[in-house]
């Protein structure tokens, strides 16, 4: 399975394609329809599902329990919305064509409403995009997608044309065994897990960190698993309880590894339960089937996301991230069968337009990505930073403020690699002979691309005019390339606050030092002395450095305004001039 995976996501990756769908092509070659390396792929799916709650957990650790409150309006507003009108609707297209029973419709539609968490949060992480209002837009219609399993299996339950099973919970009960699970979790993360993680921190032993991340999400989700709920929703609710541990950064790094292995296993089953017989044998009806699917989610999503504020642009996008369906669908065609409201063909048939779906989202990312690159004057002529020599320090924005910090580079002989996305700014470059890569430059992929894995300095000299430098974005560079010392320009004194608390090398405002500079000079045209000067400017400098601290601890802008200078606060000892 390694060895295929390697193969193929190696290659898709250079295609631009992304590793999903090399993992899923993988998958099919190996399966059952295939070679037949492996005939039971259910086996293991049922231990790769534990990727997904990876997954969830490490979302839920870049969470904050203030910024989920902040999220509900989307969450159980566009969440629910796309749930409802995505299921009914396509419910709708199966009764009226095919002409399924309003049962059976139901019972394919609601599935076929729900999307990929496992594929579509991977892609919102590697490129930096899920704290983007986008990425957070598609994360609040994927967590309330896993909320909704719950609903979706008690209507399942509810059409059923069998007597139901005795043992399993009737949906009132599903709905209070998730909310007392919830309550658990939160608790013992409280009293249990952030006691526990404090005393492993002190002992200073990495191997119990690895442990102790393992047992948190393999726990939450078994407990999930034992009352017949989402697995993914027990781990982020795990994660969300240990967002604001010191400790979150060391066990995001020490879980990575086991959910990315988990998940391309994951993907490999999905792609061993395709049955290319069935699609051999109707491809037209199965590609319509996924097409139908992919453009009803399509057309829906981007019209609520419009109605909840979106732009077209973001809305049409987030249509596309979200068209496909997702692996739940595996799991409630089951128990639609098993329910007697549609036949092991029709499952077989359907599981085989969810995987097509899934298969599909790479390339129409792609589309979109082409489109809005049209737009942005993207141009297929420029380099990457992929033809780049090996160099030891990137520079990202070669603007006023990246020239100088690359050109003082240069004047010890550092070799540099300079990264910029505006075409304009590199085409200008390249009349004075220096080469600008293509590309944007907080792209993970990217900065590998680079070579920022051997790098001894990554300076982001970039203007932050989208606001793309958020906290998780450099956070992410930090973390993926620890043997870097990452610099960052930052925009004010609001952008300083936000990544305080980073281990960055360097951090300074854009206009700080030509601004003192200036004011020393405006000192110096009003004949004061050098050596007042200079005490004004290492007493401003004191002050603001407090202010910063202060701002920091207490959160409020506002904090230490007081210790500023103002018409009626100079120095020490200083008279105010009477402006008459």
């Amino acid at each position: 399975m390694l060895g295929v995976a390697l193969v193929f996501v190696t290659t898709f990756r250079r295609l631009g394609l992304g590793a999903t769908l090399g993992y899923i092509v993988a998958g099919a070659l190996i399966g059952p329809s295939v070679l037949g390396l492996f005939r039971e792929p259910e086996a293991i799916q049922s231990v790769s599902e534990i990727g997904i709650a990876l997954l969830l957990f490490i979302v839920g650790l870049e969470l904050q329990p203030s910024r989920l409150w902040r999220l509900r309006t989307d969450i159980f507003g566009l969440g629910l919305a796309q749930v409802s009108f995505c299921g009914v609707a396509i419910a709708a297209i199966l009764f009226f064509g095919p002409g399924f029973s309003p049962e059976a419709s139901l019972a394919i539609g609601l599935p076929l409403a729900l999307s990929s968490t496992a594929q579509v949060l991977p892609m919102l992480r590697s490129e930096n995009e899920l704290n983007t209002p986008q990425g957070e837009r598609a994360f609040s219609i994927l967590l309330f997608q896993d909320l909704s399993i719950v609903p979706l299996i008690t209507i399942i339950a509810a059409m059923a044309r069998v007597s139901p099973d005795p043992s399993a919970p009737l949906g009132w009960k599903l709905a209070l065994y998730t909310l007392l699970a919830i309550i658990g979790l939160v608790a013992f993360g409280r009293f249990v897990l952030n006691p526990l993680f404090r005393l492993i921190g002190r002992m200073g032993e990495r191997e119990l960190f690895v442990v102790a991340g393992l047992f948190t999400v393999i726990g939450a989700a078994a407990l999930m698993r034992h009352f017949g709920l989402s697995t993914a929703l027990g781990a982020f609710v795990a994660g969300v309880v240990l967002a604001e541990s010191p400790y979150r950064h060391e066990l995001e790094s020490d879980v990575e590894p086991f959910r990315s292995i988990l998940l391309g296993l994951f993907f490999l089953s999905v792609g061993m339960l395709l049955d290319l017989r069935i699609i051999a044998a109707r491809p037209l009806l199965v590609i319509g089937l996924a097409a139908g699917v992919i453009i009803t989610k399509t057309i829906l999503i981007s019209a609520l996301s419009r109605l909840f504020g979106c732009s077209w642009k973001v809305s049409i996008r987030l249509g596309l991230l979200l068209s496909q369906a997702g692996e739940f669908g595996f799991v409630l065609f089951a128990m639609a069968t098993a329910a007697q409201l549609i036949s092991t063909t029709a499952a077989s048939l359907f599981s085989a337009v969810v995987t097509l779906s899934m298969a599909a989202t790479p390339f129409l990312m792609r589309f979109i990505d082409f489109l809005e690159g049209q737009d942005d004057e993207q141009r297929d002529d420029l380099d990457g930073p992929e033809l780049s020599p090996e160099t030891s320090a990137i520079v990202v924005g070669y603007g006023r403020f990246g020239q100088t910090v690359a050109q003082m580079m240069m004047a010890k002989g550092i070799g540099v690699t300079i990264i910029d996305k505006k075409p304009a700014q590199i085409e200008l470059s390249s009349e004075f002979g220096t080469k600008v890569y293509y590309g944007d430059g907080l792209r993970i992929d990217l900065l590998r691309t680079a070579g920022a894995e051997t790098a001894r300095v990554i300076a982001f000299c970039n203007d932050n005019e989208g606001g793309e430098m958020t906290r998780d974005a450099v956070a992410a560079v930090l973390r993926t390339f620890p043997q870097a010392s990452v610099m960052v320009r930052t925009f004010d004194r609001l952008h300083m606050l936000q990544l305080r608390g980073l281990d960055l090398a360097f951090a300074e405002r854009e206009l700080f030092e030509g601004a003192v500079a200036m004011g020393k000079a405006a000192l110096r045209a009003s004949g004061v002395p050098r050596e007042e000067i200079d005490r004004v400017e290492r007493e401003y400098r004191m002050r603001d450095c407090d202010r910063l601290e202060l701002q920091g601890e207490t959160g409020d802008v506002r904090a230490g305004w007081e210790t500023a200078f103002a018409a009626d606060r100079p120095l020490p000892g200083e008279t105010v001039q009477d402006p008459s």
